[in-house]
């Protein structure tokens, strides 16, 4: 009886986790709880933890972050970003549970089902405001730039830089999945749904990483289905719906303050100051919103350009800035190791396996677009579901060079 034990733990340990990745698509505090119950029952299992290989770039980022925190003029304020390292326990969770490829589909098939309906929830959310916007009788662009639809959760960043994950993962299981004929008809009508409310976000970084990521996966589905993005594009803009032509052109004239991307600009700048003066351990882990003042560029006026200064709208500079140097080259050497990996295993990859490893590659290519213009990484419900993918990657990897060897064998 005591050798059933551990293996009906690790089983529930499976379920506990898939339970934790669906959830956070509608709620990060019931994803963390799972998470937590998850890793209790694993380690009671006394099933073998297991890792992807990442341990090296991962804990030279978490023993920086560390030094700059205990560097800091304010140890204390730096607690939070400690703590944010428990999602990373994602990677431990899968690598350690889900041992064959087909486990992955109860999470994917809840993303399926969740950000359909958060989409749908922000398709509610944003008539609504077109109503407000009419009843107030005021314009209903500068009405919503301000404060637009979060579907299931609390920021439009955040729910919009989920809805891109989601939706590039549907799109890799709808082109390089292999499907039956409804299957692919439901999919494509989850993805045009999420693909609609990712266009009502108005968030333009994440329609910039969105479209780069979806050229790559349509390059490795049917290259000439590229020129249905400039025609989309094209339709929207000719067409116009929800004013999605304006937010567009905002990026080169935009409506006011809050629209453009002044507060960027200066965000930038601090950075770079932050950067120069304190290229080794940085500020320290959440010092930045503390201290930005102090690194205001003097030709820059005041007040500032209206926009949030608690970060640094870039992961790259923002990195640096609050951790120093070598938190962001460690940093780098994270993520090109997860980049490394996924398509050295695409090269050996079965067919049933190559989609997860393409949504693998195109996540990362959209979380490195969009970290140009803002901290995506920073944001744990992002975090979460890109960590998920990157672990599913993972799975896919294992699973082929588990084939090759029985093959060889």
């Amino acid at each position: 009886m005591s050798s059933l034990q551990p293996r009906s733990s690790a089983t529930w340990a499976y379920w506990l986790t898939a339970a934790a990745l669906s959830s956070v698509v509608a709620s990060i505090a019931i994803c963390h709880i799972l998470l937590a119950l998850a890793l209790v029952t694993l380690l009671l299992s006394r099933e073998p933890l297991r890792f992807p290989p990442v341990k090296l770039p991962l804990a030279a980022f978490i023993v920086w972050t560390v030094v700059s925190l205990l560097v800091s003029t304010d140890p204390a304020a730096g607690r939070p970003q400690i703590r944010k390292f428990f999602v990373w326990v994602v990677l431990v969770l899968i690598s350690s549970t889900f041992r064959q490829l087909r486990a992955i589909l109860p999470v994917v098939v809840a993303w399926v089902l969740l950000g359909t309906a958060s989409a749908v929830v922000g398709f509610l959310q944003f008539m609504r405001k077109w109503e407000e916007a009419r009843q107030l009788g005021v314009d209903f662009y500068h009405y919503y730039v301000g404060e637009r639809v979060t579907g299931f959760m609390s920021h439009w960043m955040t729910w919009s830089g989920q809805l891109m994950l989601l939706s590039l993962v549907l799109l890799a299981w709808w082109t390089l999945g292999p499907l039956k004929r409804w299957q692919r008809v439901l999919l494509a009508t989850c993805t045009a749904v999420m693909g609609g409310a990712l266009a009502i976000g108005f968030t333009r970084s994440v329609w910039l990483a969105t479209a780069c990521a979806s050229v790559y996966l349509l390059w490795h589905w049917r290259r000439w289905t590229l020129v249905a993005i400039p025609i989309a594009m094209l339709s929207l803009l000719l067409w116009n719906p929800a004013r999605i032509r304006d937010r567009a052109f905002s990026m080169f004239r935009p409506h006011g303050e809050r629209d453009s991307n002044q507060h960027r600009i200066v965000s930038w700048r601090i950075g770079w100051n932050i950067i120069r003066r304190h290229p080794w351990f940085g500020l320290g882990p959440e010092h930045i919103k503390l201290r930005y003042e102090d690194y205001v560029p003097p030709d820059v006026q005041r007040p500032l350009p209206e926009g949030w200064y608690g970060h640094l709208h870039n992961i790259y500079l923002h990195y640096a800035a609050e951790r120093g140097l070598p938190a962001l080259a460690a940093l780098l050497w994270l993520l090109g190791t997860m980049l490394w990996d996924m398509r050295r295993a695409l090269m050996r990859a079965s067919r049933p396996t190559r989609w997860v490893l393409h949504a693998a590659l195109a996540s990362i290519i959209a979380i490195l677009v969009e970290g140009f213009f803002e901290l995506n990484l920073g944001d744990t419900e992002v975090l979460t579901v890109f960590l998920t993918i990157i672990g599913f990657g993972y799975v896919a990897a294992e699973q082929n060079s588990t084939e090759s060897q029985y093959a060889q064998s």
